[in-house]
């Protein structure tokens, strides 16, 4: 029998993680419309069927214990501003937690990018890995070439463990049949009380 995760509401003072659903198509395709320049290298569908088959991708990866996808939610107006995940999903045979899990999958509006949210989106995620699942590692890594979102995984606190070169299909239009070099991020356990501290500052002077 497959082993699923199930994660309930994540909810901060700016923004809640909600389990993904497919009636949260219309809204993510909303969120998807604005200033797309920040997506060169993330699929961020922009289509009502492609955005379909995203979040029905996702919650079959949901049921086969692959993932665990959220849609993100503006705490303040209820907007839904994009989305994110827990993958690559390492789990001891029988165990009902997961030892090690990917933060990753994320995107987005453009209204909601520099902002506090994906801080504590972070936050809320980082939180339920180590205080909850008990794992030793959380992973965070980014297309090679993508500066904007390697400075965001260190201002998280997260250290730099090196390049994986051609590790997985690139997400760059044009690119479907390359493959990417990843820069390889992670947080372990010992580290967490560290970057659970520096994002509850950040988030305070926000």
């Amino acid at each position: 029998m497959t082993q699923t995760y199930p994660v309930p509401a994540l909810v901060g003072r700016r923004v809640r993680l909600e389990p993904l659903r497919l009636d949260h198509v219309a809204a993510l395709l909303e969120a998807a419309s604005e200033d797309r320049s920040t997506y060169a290298y993330t699929t961020v569908p922009h289509e009502w069927t492609t955005m379909t088959q995203y979040v029905q991708d996702l919650r079959e990866e949901y049921e086969a214990g692959l993932a665990v996808p959220f849609a993100q939610v503006n705490a303040f107006d209820e907007r839904v501003v994009g989305a994110t995940r827990f993958l690559t999903i390492r789990a001891r045979r029988g165990a009902v937690s997961p030892f090690a899990v990917e933060i990753g999958g994320t995107w987005l509006s453009a209204s909601a990018q520099r902002s506090a949210i994906n801080t504590e989106a972070k936050l809320l995620l980082l939180r339920y890995a180590f205080d909850v699942w008990r794992v030793s590692r959380v992973d965070l890594k980014t297309d090679l070439r993508n500066d904007r979102s390697r400075k965001a995984i260190l201002r998280i606190g997260a250290t730099f463990e090196g390049v994986l070169r051609h590790w997985q299909p690139s997400a760059v239009e044009g690119e479907e049949a390359l493959y990417r070099d990843t820069a390889m991020y992670s947080v372990i356990d010992q580290e967490w009380p560290r970057v659970g501290a520096h994002l509850e500052s950040l988030l305070a002077t926000r």
